[in-house]
C-alpha cells in the first residue's frame, strides 16, 4: 500500500482525553463498514477500561506478556486462545448471540479447544473409541427440526475424553484420532454409536490460562460431557454437549458451558433385548437424546430481532447489514 495515497488526519499532541477519538478516526479510513464499527467499539471499550482501572505501566506489560505466553503455547492441537476465551465467558456469550434458539430447540454450548478436523467416519453401532478407553456407553439419538420432522443425512461430529480425562490430542504419541468420530443420520433422523462414559476432567492448566485461574482461586475442572456438532443443509449448525447429571462440577464448569436442558440421566442398560439389539451388554451405560435443530431462516430472523432489541436497549441507532451493526456512512 502506497502511503502517499492515504489521507490521514494530523495526529499530534495526543492526551488521555483525545487519544480515543483520534485513534477511531485513523482506524476509519477503510471501506469495510463492519470492520470500522468493530474497531471503533474495541478501541472505545479498551481505552475506557484503561481509564476506569487507572491501568499502570507494569499491569499493561503484564497483560502483554500474558497474551504473548498464550500465543507461544498454542500448537496445531492446543488452542490456548480458545481456552482463554472459554474461561472468560466470551465463548458462551458469542455462541448465545450467534445461535439463538426458539423454545423447544436444543441449546448450544461452547466448542472448546479440542475439536479436530481429522475425525474418521463410522457406521451406526460402531465404537468411536478404541479398546480400553473407559466404561462402555451406548449413545442413541434422533435429530429433528422444530416441527418434529426427522432430518436425514445430517453430519454428526462427536468427541470426548477417555476415562483418564484426556482427549487424544493431549497425548504426545497420538497416532490416529480416538474417542472422536463422524456419523450420519438415517432416513428417520436416527443415529447410534458406542463410546465411553464421560468423566470430569481439568482443562489444560499447565500454561498461562491455568496460572490465571490459580490467581483467581478458580478450579480448572469441567463436568463429565460429550461434544456434538450437527450439520445439515438448510439448518443452523448446532454445537452442543450432553452433561452427566449429578457431576460434582455441574454448577461450577470452568468454561461456563453447562445448561440445565443439556444435563442427562446416564443410566445402566437393564433390558436384555435392547442390549442384544445394539450389541452391548446388560449393565453397560446408556445416553439417550433427541436433538432439535433450527432452520437457517428462522435462526437468522431470531438473531436479527435480538440484535435490534439489544441495540435499542443501548440507545444505539446503528444500521444493520446482514443482521449486524455497521459504522455509519460518511
Amino acid at each position: 500500500m502506497d502511503p502517499s495515497k492515504i489521507v490521514i488526519p494530523p495526529m499530534q499532541d495526543l492526551t488521555a482525553d483525545n487519544i480515543t477519538p483520534n485513534t477511531i478516526i485513523i482506524n476509519s479510513q477503510g471501506p469495510d463498514r463492519r470492520l470500522r464499527y468493530i474497531l471503533s467499539r474495541l478501541v472505545t471499550h479498551l481505552h475506557d477500561f484503561a481509564r476506569e482501572t487507572r491501568l499502570t505501566t507494569d499491569e499493561w506489560m503484564a497483560g502483554i506478556m500474558f497474551l504473548t505466553a498464550v500465543g507461544q503455547i498454542c500448537t496445531d492441537t492446543r488452542q490456548e486462545f480458545i481456552l482463554l476465551s472459554d474461561t472468560l465467558g466470551l465463548s458462551t456469550l458469542v455462541e448465545n448471540i450467534n445461535h439463538p434458539k426458539p423454545p423447544g430447540a436444543t441449546e448450544g454450548t461452547v466448542l472448546g479447544p479440542f475439536h479436530t478436523d481429522d475425525a474418521e467416519s463410522f457406521g451406526h453401532g460402531d465404537s468411536i473409541c478404541s479398546d480400553g478407553k473407559g466404561e462402555m456407553c451406548l449413545v442413541r439419538c434422533t435429530v429433528k427440526d422444530t416441527a418434529g420432522k426427522p432430518i436425514a443425512d445430517a453430519s454428526i461430529d462427536i468427541w470426548e475424553t477417555d476415562e483418564t480425562g484426556h482427549y487424544d490430542t493431549q497425548y504426545a504419541d497420538r497416532g490416529h484420532p480416538d474417542c472422536r468420530g463422524i456419523l450420519r443420520t438415517d432416513k428417520n433422523g436416527d443415529f447410534w454409536f458406542k463410546a465411553v462414559k464421560p468423566v470430569p476432567y481439568p482443562i489444560p492448566h499447565d500454561g498461562p490460562v491455568g496460572k490465571m485461574l490459580e490467581l483467581l482461586h478458580r478450579h480448572p475442572y469441567r463436568p463429565s460431557h460429550m461434544h456434538f456438532m450437527i450439520i445439515a443443509p438448510g439448518y443452523d449448525t448446532l454445537v452442543t454437549s450432553l452433561y452427566v447429571k449429578g457431576d460434582p462440577y455441574e454448577t461450577s464448569d470452568a468454561v461456563f458451558g453447562v445448561k440445565s436442558s443439556l444435563i442427562k440421566d446416564v443410566g445402566k442398560i437393564g433390558d436384555k433385548a435392547l442390549a442384544e439389539k445394539y450389541g452391548v451388554a446388560v449393565g453397560d451405560w446408556e445416553i439417550v437424546q433427541d436433538f432439535v435443530m433450527v432452520g437457517e431462516k428462522e435462526a437468522e430472523e431470531l438473531k436479527r430481532a435480538q440484535a435490534v432489541e439489544a441495540l435499542q436497549a443501548m440507545g444505539s441507532t446503528k444500521e444493520l447489514v446482514n443482521g449486524l451493526p455497521v459504522e455509519d456512512l460518511d
